[in-house]
């Protein structure tokens, strides 16, 4: 977590744009969804829902390898903020026969692996996750990684067939923790441990001064590839290039 100051009209002035946004979405394109992977960008857009858009339906995937500090987090924002985040999981079968094939770890052999087991802990889970929504909303941000430096604030999803927004999409991570500070939202402790990016245990690390935010995630790997699969490349040109069953 940094520790500068916080400038306060910066702050306003994003956080009024992200609030409009958010609002509009809740207006028009419901039933939205956002989804939360409980990393500092996701708890700053769950409290501007709860705060300001409650008719947006929070989601996360829990993939059967988070770290403890993540299932915390969840059960704090719960009560937190009052609310039941809808939780998917893989399917068990699916996962049996991955690590049937591969190890429980085998993640590690091969890209083809990784990306495999990524799409059945996370990818079709999400498929299941958005069915019957109009939006969903991520906290990607362009200053993350390489691989998300042409992020558009608003995308057709055509893998869902909804519209996909990422309302911090120009936020630098200063910004994102001046919010946290303003408005004491809860966070994951494994920020403080030097994880500025979170997902799976085995596939997440601490990073050092000066690497890439992201350079933690899947680290054996070369950083053009280090994603999952869960946020495609649009195929469709952005719309604002500035900026199952329920459970």
């Amino acid at each position: 977590m940094t520790n500068q100051g916080i400038d306060h009209d910066r702050l306003n002035s994003l956080t009024d744009d992200a609030v409009r946004l958010l609002r509009e979405i809740e207006a028009s394109h419901g039933p939205a969804a956002l989804a939360v992977s409980f990393g500092a960008e996701d708890m700053v857009l769950l409290d501007m829902v709860c705060r300001h858009a409650p008719g947006i339906t929070p989601f996360t995937l829990d993939t059967g390898r988070l770290n403890p500090e993540t299932h915390a987090l969840h059960q704090q924002a719960r009560r937190q903020y009052g609310i039941a985040i809808e939780t998917w999981f893989p399917q068990a079968e699916a996962v049996q026969d991955w690590v049937h094939s591969h190890g429980i770890n085998g993640f590690y052999d091969s890209r083809s692996a990784r990306k495999a087991c990524c799409h059945i802990r996370k990818v079709e889970p999400l498929a299941r996750a958005l069915a019957g929504r109009k939006a969903w909303i991520t906290g990607q941000r362009r200053a993350q990684s390489v691989t998300r430096q042409a992020l558009a604030l608003e995308e057709h999803d055509d893998a869902h067939g909804l519209t996909k927004f990422n309302p911090l999409v120009e936020w630098g991570e200063q910004d994102v923790w001046d919010y946290i500070r303003a408005h004491q939202v809860p966070y994951n402790a494994l920020h403080d441990q030097g994880y500025p990016s979170i997902g799976c245990a085995p596939c997440t690390r601490a990073i050092t001064v000066g690497e890439d935010p992201r350079a933690g995630r899947w680290w054996w790997e070369d950083p053009e590839h280090r994603e999952c699969g869960l946020h495609r490349a649009p195929h469709a040109e952005s719309v604002r290039a500035g900026g199952g069953k329920r459970p």
